[in-house]
């Protein structure tokens, strides 16, 4: 376990809300939030599916960063990694895997025991758990719907990184279960074509678009810059 203010730096992951809190890039990803407490003004907000049309959009970047944001303003916050295919939420923590969302929804452990205590105050992860031969039958089950009830009375707000929704059904699932989904895509590589038919696949599955997330846009003060629409 890391000492409090050591930074994280694995997996590829740039947890920079975290590790340079004062960048850019950290005051784009505190956007991302104003704009979704302002969109829970008639709606409770509080379980939130990040996705993107296809992989290396940067949603689990995205996911783990707005967990952070979120925890900083005192709010307790729990980051899953819902991507039961290929997770990587437990790299960029430090955290072991050989139990966790997967663990408790077979019930081979309860869920307080699955989640884990990082480093980072008010927030806390809950990693996939082994990877499973039958995702999305495990994030469609009832258990499932019994163990996010669980969570909402728990934290304040839990964000669940889930695959690229192009390729499986899994985010639709899960979106299906929570309040509001963020659709990441990647400037100068997520082709149009592929964003509107994640954003018509989500629309198809009635899920509460809360908005999408731009990344990779390059300004002249800045390399990496996040927005929200």
């Amino acid at each position: 376990m890391n000492r409090k203010g050591k930074k994280f730096r694995n997996a590829g992951l740039n947890l920079v809300a975290h590790n340079d809190p004062k960048s850019p890039i950290s005051e784009q990803y505190r956007m991302i939030r104003t704009n979704i407490e302002f969109t829970s003004v008639d709606k409770k907000i509080q379980s939130i599916v990040v996705t993107s049309a296809v992989p290396a959009d940067g949603k689990s970047t995205t996911a783990s960063n707005l967990a952070i944001v979120l925890a900083q303003t005192g709010k307790q916050v729990l980051l899953v990694d819902a991507d039961l295919r290929k997770p990587s939420i437990h790299y960029a923590f430090n955290l072991s895997n050989t139990q966790g969302l997967t663990s408790v929804l077979v019930n081979q452990t309860i869920l307080r025991n699955a989640i884990s205590n990082i480093d980072i105050p008010n927030l806390s992860v809950l990693t996939s758990g082994p990877v499973p031969p039958n995702p999305s039958e495990l994030l469609n089950s009832k258990k499932m719907r019994l163990i996010i009830e669980e969570l909402t009375e728990i934290f304040d707000y839990i964000i669940f990184d889930t695959p690229p929704v192009l390729a499986v059904t899994d985010p639709q699932i899960l979106s299906d279960q929570c309040d509001g989904t963020l659709l990441v895509v990647k400037n100068g590589e997520t082709l149009k074509e592929a964003a509107l038919k994640a954003k018509e696949l989500l629309h198809r599955a009635k899920v509460p678009i809360l908005g999408v997330v731009l990344n990779n846009m390059k300004f002249k003060n800045s390399s990496y810059y996040y927005t929200y629409k």
